[in-house]
């Protein structure tokens, strides 16, 4: 399984129900990864999507405690115990778990890759991600050259269990 996010150098992904910042580059990076794969993501990151809809040419699989929560086009887990039997259906690879922090504190163990677009700056955050950095048994594999978008820098990382 995989997962997909951006972070800035203090690890943060989000504030106030939303992203650091957009930077085009990575939202393509992420389309070309995962379209017309799967992607688990909860309640509140769908809400920041284009009309709160899910996202075409994937499987969207919404993670949420809610039962009576219902998104069309979307399949519902409520609880980690149905999320993970219902991702036994598909490869592992073509599983990229997508925000927020609450999944990605949750499905980390299951993951073996990460792609982190890590953001040379710090921002304002209420929403982290764990430092893969400090993370036991995990390394970074691949690094993009530095990349800029107007004044901030980024990379795209990809870190590997060991």
């Amino acid at each position: 399984m995989n997962l997909i996010v951006a972070a800035d150098e203090n690890w943060a992904i989000g504030n106030r129900g939303d992203l650091l910042v957009r930077i085009p580059a990575d939202h393509k990076f992420f389309r070309q990864e995962t379209t017309g794969k799967v992607v688990v993501l909860g309640r509140k990151t769908l809400s920041t999507f284009p009309q709160g809809l899910p996202l075409r040419g994937r499987k969207n699989i919404i993670l949420s405690k809610d039962p009576g929560f219902q998104v069309k086009g979307a399949v519902m887990a409520y609880s980690l115990e149905g999320l993970l039997a219902e991702l036994e259906k598909y490869p592992p690879g073509d599983i990229y778990v997508a925000g927020g922090e609450s999944v990605y504190r949750q499905l980390l163990p299951y993951c073996r890759v990460a792609h982190v677009t890590k953001i040379g700056r710090a921002y304002a955050a209420d929403a982290f991600f764990p430092d893969l950095d400090k993370e036991p048994g995990w390394k970074v594999t691949a690094a993009s050259e530095e990349q800029t978008y107007f004044d901030i820098t980024y990379h795209f990382l990809k870190y590997e269990r060991i």
